[in-house]
């Protein structure tokens, strides 16, 4: 196995997260098997391959199934609270095992050591809030209109929830998941990413821990892995009435017809084209904060990611020069190197894509303002670093339409009042995040209001990269309208049933009616 030098630690983090040089991608908990051909996990660091795993094959899948099938009799009748015990006590090995989790992300994805650390801890947060959701799993009591009867709601869980992640958050989305899945007496079959298949494995191995040490059955956490056939072992499968998955557009589109073509359920978290409104009474200093930091972060690979900065004429050049000044003070390289605020891609396709926007908005008839380019030369062997760009541009190019994930920011002007720029936000087919930067009440008010902003999140002198664990986070639109992590996200792994008790001696029907015997 050849690894990034040693002064990073990666080696003894791959150690401690039991990750080698060839992994068994098949897993019910502590049992791991494969027959499946190998694929490699290379890094976008340094180009170097990191390990191999092994594909799932469809007999390795029916054996997942079975014992997900046979554990989830067994997990489902645990008490709520004792399913949150188990959730707790994964947070703390969470906890332990941040810091090469968290190196592991950084070297597999490019993120930023800072950005691993961070997704690790959104793990642990989302372990606190299933803790304390695992006593709070209620319903609701109502009045029947027949006397002597009581009537209300309670929720049951749905059984094996499959969750297809994608690259961009290795383990922050699937713990999301499946940390709420638990506690609602769900089990877990999950399919990473076949570019970041390490971290499943990492992650798998963690939980596998906690399981065993507790004496429970194997199949309450299942791990497969591959490439997208894999992921259709599961939304074909009507064994498996909940597909949550992450990823673009397009995947979401497809994961949603096979599923709901069974009567399945979807939860989707698809592409984002996430605008940040900048009026004449915004903070500029604030502005450029959440903006270069929504366009830059995690290299532009953020569904959140800032892609377009709306902003009024009045206050357009003084933006814009603000913006660009903060672009030269990037530094790009080894995201394990904390002095560096930009990563790598996550491949050479993601770099052909950064390329492709850039030649096309030029085309479009838009304006370079920071010139792009891949990096090369000592430390970018890769060939995944590239220098994030800005261009002046409209919205109605196709080239913006469209989500590009990568570090490319689009500077769009908007004249006249508040409502002319939430027409240009509002102008794209994606619903995900937006925000807008004001000090002027009402005009924050009208971003927040029903005829404002109509994506899943709307902030107000906060950028639209990163959400709290406490919120629901999801989008609308093309989006996909899913939601998960907080509020009452947690309904979604379970299924409702009202419920009415007739306490009397008598039979009375619904609406009067009269049928007597």
């Amino acid at each position: 196995m050849t690894m990034i030098a040693t002064d990073f630690g990666i080696q003894e983090a791959l150690k401690q997260l039991g990750v080698s040089a060839t992994n068994k991608g098949t897993s019910t908990g502590s049992e791991w098997f494969a027959s499946g051909s190998e694929f490699s996990s290379t890094s976008p660091v340094d180009g170097e391959l990191i390990a191999k795993v092994s594909a799932t094959t469809k007999e390795d899948y029916e054996r997942v199934i079975t014992k997900a099938s046979s554990a989830f009799k067994e997990w489902r009748v645990m008490p709520a609270p004792l399913r949150g015990e188990i959730v707790r006590q994964f947070g703390e090995e969470l906890r332990r095992l941040k810091e090469p989790l968290g190196k592991l992300v950084s070297y597999e994805m490019g993120k930023s050591y800072q950005e691993g650390l961070g997704e690790v801890q959104e793990m642990i947060d989302i372990c606190d809030f299933a803790v304390g959701l695992s006593r709070q799993l209620h319903g609701l009591t109502m009045h029947s209109e027949r006397p002597g009867h009581r009537m209300y709601e309670q929720y049951h869980p749905l059984g094996i929830v499959g969750v297809i992640s994608a690259f961009n958050f290795p383990v922050a989305v699937w713990a999301w998941n499946t940390a709420l899945a638990w506690v609602c007496g769900d089990v877990c079959v999950w399919k990473p990413s076949e570019k970041t298949p390490l971290c499943g494995v990492a992650c798998q191995n963690i939980i596998a821990k906690v399981l065993k040490d507790n004496n429970l059955p194997e199949g309450i956490s299942n791990l497969i892995n591959g490439d997208y056939q894999v992921g259709e072992f599961m939304t074909t499968d009507k064994r498996v009435p909940l597909i949550s998955a992450t990823g673009s557009t397009r995947m979401g589109k497809i994961v949603a017809a096979t599923v709901g073509q069974r009567l399945g359920k979807s939860l989707l978290e698809l592409g984002g084209n996430n605008a940040i409104i900048v009026t004449p009474d915004a903070d500029i200093k604030m502005t450029v904060i959440g903006a270069v930091f929504g366009a830059v972060g995690t290299a532009g690979q953020r569904c959140t990611s800032t892609r377009r900065l709306i902003i009024h004429e009045s206050i357009y050049d003084k933006v814009k020069n603000a913006v660009v000044d903060a672009y030269k003070q990037l530094r790009i390289g080894n995201p394990l190197d904390e002095n560096n605020h930009v990563g790598p891609l996550i491949d050479k396709d993601a770099v052909k894509g950064y390329e492709s926007a850039l030649t096309r908005v030029i085309e479009e008839g838009g304006k370079i303002v920071v010139e792009g380019g891949v990096l090369s030369g000592e430390g970018y062997e890769s060939g995944c670093y590239v220098k994030p760009a800005i261009a002046e541009a409209e919205n109605s190019f196709e080239i913006v339409q469209h989500e590009t994930f990568a570090p490319v920011l689009y500077l769009l002007k908007y004249s006249g009042d508040v409502e002319n720029a939430i027409d240009v936000q509002n102008g794209v087919a994606q619903g995900l995040s937006s925000a807008i930067m004001t000090n002027n009440l009402r005009e924050a008010e009208r971003f927040l209001s029903h005829t404002g902003s109509d994506c899943g999140i709307a902030n107000v002198n906060i950028g639209t990269s990163g959400a709290e664990i406490g919120g629901a986070f999801g989008g609308e639109k093309d989006t996909g309208g899913g939601r998960e992590s907080g509020s009452d996200a947690w309904k979604v792994y379970m299924r409702r049933q009202t419920n009415t008790i007739n306490y009397t001696t008598e039979l009375p029907l619904a609406q009067g009616i009269k049928f007597d015997l």
